[in-house]
């Protein structure tokens, strides 16, 4: 097998010369992540990554609570009571078969953690046990969310209370684009909305020697996935990013028949909330015209998903000051464009402010794109995303002890 890149994360340092957090504490970091790595659980199954953290947390002598079957949530107590700075960190993996080659690599046959949220787990771990150290101004309440892949956690737990008496919430994402030691704190929109849309067309079938007498499906679906891409290229502003991709067509049985129906999956995706309903309603208007000028009949289903991530421009201004204070001003930065990735965090800034960024983690060689079978990441990011999020709680902290005064 492989030797991990991340083998060495331990021994690394900054180009300052300093690390962001103690040898020894990123030795255990990345030995949490690859347990996790090995031991990947899908979503709304992740009882034994819950217990793993759950154990974590008891050793620093905190006292974490399970919600919602597979969520913990934990508080550590502040130097003053009153309102609480939340950290969250998705935990559960993906229904894909790993291909790394790495020597932790997953021994759940068909499962992976392809999007680095077992590296979150360790980073949030490892936050837990600076705070516990260096006690936080307020207190802190951790928030280890199931389920983010399906875009159904951060909603269970905040109808579960996770966010009671929370007044700011911040979180990141791994990021295989920047190097390791990188931070990317970004105002303003920072994910995408994630809708579903699905359709079906009822034609009519018939032998294929004779069309005439049928109303071919697969001919009417693909004028509603060309129909489709005018929305956005001719009905959206070109300076708004905007997205419908349909990503899955199937019709018919045999190559001699006419196929009498079909049905198309897509996504739709959006960072402002006035683009996003006219992307929905336009879609489906499309869709329904365009079957009908070919003499079908097509009904339209859209399944709204997680909203845009919006960061709030006071917690961002919080979330830049502590990646400073970690990385270094020459280290921080914006993102170069938008990220029409979808992220459940979005439901949490509905409730209270947040900022959500991104962590360098490119690892030497290849880097494999999130929810690939061989993605990896540079474990050094571990002790970056550890260090940033417990100076965050500190400086939010620090503001809202202030406030309160």
């Amino acid at each position: 097998m492989k030797e991990s890149v991340g083998k060495r994360a331990a021994d690394r340092v900054t180009p300052e010369g300093s690390r962001p957090v103690p040898a020894d504490l990123l030795g255990r970091l990345v030995a949490v992540r690859r347990d996790l790595h090995r031991h990947p659980e899908t979503s709304w199954n992740e009882t034994g990554t819950a217990e793993r953290i759950e154990r974590e947390l008891a050793a620093l002598g905190l006292e974490p609570r399970r919600v919602c079957g597979t969520g913990v949530l934990v508080d550590v107590p502040g130097v003053r009571e009153g309102a609480r700075v939340a950290l969250r960190a998705d935990i559960d993996a993906l229904p894909i078969a790993e291909e790394t080659g790495l020597a932790f690599a997953s021994h759940n046959s068909g499962i992976m953690h392809a999007c680095g949220h077992d590296g979150h787990t360790a980073m949030l771990l490892g936050a837990a046990e600076l705070l516990a150290i260096d006690r936080p101004p307020a207190p802190v309440r951790l928030i280890f969310q199931p389920a983010e892949e399906v875009g159904t956690g951060a909603k269970a737990l905040i109808e579960a209370g996770a966010l009671d008496g929370i007044a700011a919430i911040f979180g990141g994402h791994l990021d295989i684009h920047f190097p390791a030691g990188t931070i990317f704190v970004t105002p303003g929109p920072v994910a995408a909305s994630t809708d579903l849309l699905r359709i079906r067309i009822a034609g009519r079938g018939g032998h294929a020697a004779r069309p005439h007498e049928t109303v071919d499906a697969v001919v009417v679906a693909s004028h509603v996935v060309l129909a489709l891409q005018h929305v956005v290229s001719r009905g959206i502003d070109p300076a708004e990013a905007a997205v419908i991709t349909v990503g899955h067509l199937q019709a018919g049985e045999v190559a001699n028949a006419i196929a009498g129906s079909a049905v198309l999956e897509g996504t739709i995706r959006a960072f402002k909330a006035d683009i996003r309903a006219r992307l929905l309603a336009e879609a489906e208007r499309i869709v329904l015209a365009t079957a009908a000028l070919h003499g079908a009949i097509a009904e339209v289903e859209i399944e709204c998903g997680t909203p845009p991530v919006v960061n709030d421009e006071r917690a961002t201004a919080l979330a830049r000051e502590a990646a400073v204070r970690v990385a270094g001003p020459e280290r921080v930065a914006t993102l170069p464009g938008a990220n029409m990735a979808g992220e459940d965090f979005s439901f949490y800034q509905e409730r209270v402010p947040g900022c959500y960024v991104r962590y360098g983690a490119r690892p030497p060689g290849s880097a494999h794109p999130n929810h690939s079978s061989r993605f990896d990441f540079d474990e050094a990011a571990l002790g970056w995303g550890a260090a940033w999020l417990a100076e965050v709680a500190q400086v939010a902290g620090r503001e809202l002890q202030s406030g309160a005064g």
